[in-house]
This record gives C-alpha cells, structure tokens and sequence, in this order.
C-alpha cells in the first residue's frame, strides 16, 4: 500500500516533478539540437533526421512519461524546443507548428489511453518528430530547401541532398524513425523499470 502511494505520487505534478520535467525539457530540446547538427555534417543526416531522432530523443521522452502520468508533460518537452526556437531566431511556422501538433497528438494518445505505458511508446514516437519542420521541407518544400542548402552549405551539399531525398524515402525514414523509437523506448522503459 505505501508503494502504491509513493507510485501515485511520483506519477503526479508537484515541485520536485516539475523540476525534473525542466530537465527533461531541456535535455530534450537540447537533444533536439544536436539532431539539427547532425545534418550539417553531410546530407544523409538530414534526410535521416527521423532516424536519428528516433533514436536520441525517445528515451529521454518515455522517461518524462514516466515520470509524470498526468497531462501537460508533451507540452513542457514541445515548450522546450519552442523556447530553444526563439532563442536561436529560428521560430518560424514551418518548425513552430509540428511542435504544437506533436505536443497535441502526444497528450491525446496519452490521455486515451489513461496515461498507460502502450500509450507513452506510442507518445514518445510522436515525441520523435520534434525535427520534423526541418526534414520535411525536404519533401514539401524542395525548391527553398536547395536554395538554402546552396547558401549556406558546403558545394556540392545541396545536390547531394536532392538525390538522396526520392519521395519514397520520405516513408522509409519515417518508418525506420518510429520502429527505432519504439525500440529505444522500450529498452529505456525497462531499464527504469529495473531500479
């Protein structure tokens, strides 16, 4: 019964709970960055941005999950990033609306399911797409995408970047992205599980 009770307690809102989901907001959003970073160093990490961020963000979002079974934690980890946006002068529509869609999305999947550990792998999946408003104009946005990689990129970037963007590999990535954050979330759910 006094597990149960601490359990409770650990799953709600209140001060130290809040404090780590600052935390958690910041490592996501900071995590979030160095996704962005990672497609600075060659085109096939930018078209790979899902992958990767399947990969370094889902473990920190399913321990935020756990942590708080109560609705506001997708938005604290979105309000990270969007703050890192504005920071960096780099809030435009194309990066501020996915956060919000994705903070909406996971709170519902969330809360549907009653803030069960299905629903946070499903959530933290969604989590993954925080980059989204970056790789996607890859795909919907071609034209500015060039010119900007052109701009600011090494020669040659952007042309690689095009040939290694088909539209089929929009799907591809996606999907690799969500099964490897499926799997990072789990792994990091049972090794919390375990202390």
């Amino acid at each position: 019964m006094i597990e149960k009770a601490v359990e409770q307690k650990m799953n709600k809102w209140y001060q130290t709970n809040a404090c780590r989901m600052l935390l958690y907001a910041v490592l996501y959003a900071v995590m979030t960055a160095i996704v962005c970073v990672l497609g600075s160093i060659h085109p096939l990490f930018f078209v790979c941005y899902q992958i990767t961020a399947g990969i370094l963000l889902s473990g920190i979002v399913i321990a935020a999950f756990g942590r708080i079974k109560a609705p506001g934690a997708a938005a604290c980890l979105s309000l990270g990033v969007l703050i890192l946006l504005l920071v960096i002068g780099d809030a435009v529509l194309w990066h501020v609306v996915p956060l919000i869609v994705i903070a909406i999305l996971a709170e519902l999947v969330r809360a549907i399911s009653k803030y069960s550990r299905t629903g946070d792998v499903i959530g933290a999946a969604i989590m993954s797409f925080s980059t989204f408003g970056y790789y996607g104009q890859i795909w919907f946005n071609r034209a500015y995408t060039y010119e900007c990689a052109a701009e600011e990129m090494p020669a040659g970037y952007a042309d690689t970047l095009m040939a290694l963007s088909p539209a089929w590999a929009l799907f591809a990535v996606v999907a690799a992205g969500i099964l490897l954050s499926v799997l990072t979330s789990n792994v990091t759910s049972k090794m919390f599980r375990k202390r």
